[in-house]
């Protein structure tokens, strides 16, 4: 078997089911080896750059739990991979990175984009090692089965995270053998099993027995355990109530009444209050990055547990005095089972109303000033519209900004939605393709949205054609305001209002998307009032089963419920109790 061949046929016995990619003359021979070997069961989703094909590994791999494949050719296009894989590498995802060389025996001599290091070429396994937990260049046929079954064992194993695999064009034809008899036949076989420290974990049973007020930190890295119901199983049995991190707000049902909210920058104070008074906070899965620590005031070691993979980010701030390094299910099934052998439950949770900032105008950046349009849409407003037409079951994705923040605080997950934000390099223009991957291998009847500036739009906006060719029933809600918003907020804080390289003449996003499909295979609406929006869902109502493009023509600003920007007595609101979604949807001619 040659080598391209041996790397495709591995991918689809392991249900990978999608490599996401640019084709280009170094990487044709993986995409070749997919058109031939694939059948059926291992496609090459064709991205509009490399960056969004690296972001629709990280979410497919997020999403679904599963291993993300992404590739690129050489040059260009690996660079254009770095920021996709940065995200994966810093938010633990597991993502395969098939990378394009030139010859191997051109090196230094002049090739097309040569990434050697000889020279004045880029070392393009010095630049990838930095951004993945493994770099291999792959030199010859002899130990590439060995090499291959590390390099997937390393992306699953521990801390999990990105791999890439750099592939000279002249060792595809390379002759590597059969499949080995032993090799794993499915990718839990791959994860390198990790001795549970059972006393640690008897600590922390002791420590939340005796609490007075516990409470559950959970972070999205208990998404990627091997049992992400554990904590859920153990929360309700002990009765302990439960705050998510900004990236982890799928992690535990909403409309629980265990559920106290999100915590971190954009999340409810009533919740970051809540953490604040209890006397002994467990982060799981979370090493409790600034942007959750800042809104959480002092923090007190001697009152916090961990469990976590890695304890790395935890030990190196001194987070907390009670710590367990294992895999998130693993440990909450042990607990669960000490729980089963001393019984116990929390004193009840008395007196807590979750809240909300209360939406606010924001002052008007300079040069922008003007009489206030009374029916002008506001961005809470259409978060509160659109809630009711959120997907259950479905998927949410939210991007950088001023948007996001809002999207998520005035906003909730419905029953059974995953949530994801790449909060890890916090790339603009992430959500647009991630989406991708986050739809593709759902479940038929799925819907998946988007929560979008336009600065995002603009950067990374054209992966929208990717959804309308595969099409997928992704709404992508493009917030317009025609600035980068969060910077302008801070410019106006921190810079006395002197607003530069953050605004730009306003751009049509609906007249740009509908370039990107026809009718009748990508809807396209704009609102700039209420009374617009609630007339635009209702026609995408009935086009839901089509990718869609939704314009917020937003001409008033709002300040944005980030509590780093908020006073100390900012006003909230009590948040009302999750309904289930009221719209109810037609998903025919699906393309899934």
């Amino acid at each position: 078997m040659r080598l391209a061949d041996a790397l495709v046929t591995v991918l689809r016995d392991l249900d990978t089911r999608y490599v996401f990619g640019v084709s280009g003359a170094n990487i044709e021979h993986v995409h070749d080896a997919i058109d031939r070997l694939g059948q059926g069961r291992l496609t090459s989703v064709l991205a509009k750059r490399e960056d969004g094909a690296a972001n629709m590994a990280d979410a497919r791999a997020r999403v679904h739990r599963t291993l993300g494949v992404c590739c690129s050719t050489s040059g260009g296009g690996m660079m254009n991979l770095v920021a996709g894989l940065a995200e994966s590498h810093a938010e633990s995802v597991p993502v395969l990175a098939l990378v394009g060389q030139p010859p191997a025996a051109l090196d230094g001599r002049g090739s097309f984009q040569d990434s050697s290091g000889i020279g004045r070429t880029v070392d393009g396994q010095a630049l990838l090692e930095a951004i993945t937990k493994k770099t291999v260049r792959v030199t010859g046929a002899e130990g590439f089965w060995d090499l291959l079954r590390d390099a997937v064992s390393t992306c699953l194993s521990g801390r999990k995270g990105p791999v890439a695999l750099l592939l000279p064009r002249d060792v595809y034809e390379l002759e590597v053998g059969d499949v080995p008899a032993d090799w794993p036949t499915h990718l839990g076989a791959f994860i390198e099993p990790e001795p549970l420290p059972e006393q640690q974990v008897s600590a922390l049973f002791g420590r939340l027995r005796e609490a007075s007020a516990p409470v559950l930190l959970l972070g999205h890295g208990n998404r990627r355990s091997c049992d992400p119901e554990a904590v859920r199983v153990f929360a309700e049995r002990t009765r302990i109530p439960v705050v998510t991190t900004m990236g982890a707000r799928g992690e535990f049902p909403n409309d629980s009444d265990l559920y106290l909210g999100v915590v971190g920058e954009g999340g409810h104070p009533s919740a970051a209050e809540y953490v604040a008074k209890s006397d002994f906070v467990v982060l799981v899965g979370t090493g409790l990055a600034m942007m959750t620590r800042r809104a959480l005031g002092d923090w007190d070691p001697a009152r916090a547990g961990a469990v976590n993979i890695d304890l790395g980010e935890i030990e190196r701030s001194g987070l907390a005095d009670t710590t367990v390094r294992g895999d998130i299910g693993e440990v909450f099934r042990l607990l669960e089972r000490l729980r089963a052998e001393r019984p116990f439950t929390a004193p009840p949770v008395t007196g807590y109303e979750q809240t909300r900032f209360v939406a606010r105008p924001a002052v008007p950046v300079p040069g922008r000033a003007g009489e206030r349009d009374e029916d002008a849409l506001l961005q809470s407003e259409a978060v509160r519209l659109l809630q009711e037409h959120l997907p259950r079951g479905g998927h949410l994705l939210y991007d950088a900004g001023n948007c996001a923040v809002a999207a998520m605080h005035y906003g909730s997950v419905p029953a059974g939605s995953s949530s994801t934000i790449a909060l890890g390099m916090g790339g603009m223009g992430y959500s647009v393709g991630a989406a991708v991957g986050a739809q593709l291998g759902s479940p038929e009847g799925t819907r998946t949205v988007v929560f979008c500036g336009d600065g995002a739009f603009l950067m990374s906006g054209l992966e929208t054609h990717t959804a309308v060719e595969l099409g997928l029933p992704i709404l992508y809600v493009v917030f317009n305001n025609g600035m980068h918003g969060m910077c302008a907020t801070r410019q106006q804080r921190f810079f006395d209002s002197r607003i530069t390289a953050v605004d730009y003449t306003p751009v049509d996003v609906s007249t740009v998307a509908r370039g990107l499909g026809s009718p009748d295979r990508l809807w396209v609406g704009s609102a700039g009032t209420a009374a617009e929006l609630a007339r635009q869902l209702d026609a995408y109502r009935r086009h839901a089963h089509l990718p869609g493009v939704l314009e917020l023509r937003l001409t008033v600003e709002e300040e944005p419920p980030f509590a780093s920007f908020l006073p100390a007595d900012a006003p909230t609101l009590p948040v009302p109790r999750q309904r289930q979604a009221a719209v109810s949807y037609e998903m025919t001619g699906s393309a899934l």
